[in-house]
């Protein structure tokens, strides 16, 4: 398996994960996944593992100032 895939996302946002993909990570009844924005993109990885991968990259500090700068991007917004 190449590790550099392209999924499909619909206008509704939904996404598509190839086969193999789901098989490897054992979704291929369907199932939760973690995304993380990182800001110049967006990583997804199986449920439960970003708060740990988020811990390995970035210091509290850091994870703070990223989330804090999100609330004034109109793109994120939610009403």
């Amino acid at each position: 398996m190449e590790a550099i895939q392209q999924f499909l996302v619909s206008a509704s946002g939904q996404m598509s994960v190839p086969a193999a993909v789901r098989h490897r990570w054992h979704l291929d009844g369907g199932g939760p996944v973690d995304v993380i924005d990182l800001g110049f993109g967006v990583l997804t990885v199986p449920a439960g593992d970003a708060q740990r991968l988020l811990g390995d990259l970035l210091s509290r500090e850091e994870h703070a100032a990223f989330v804090d700068s999100l609330t004034n991007d109109p793109d994120l917004a939610t009403t």
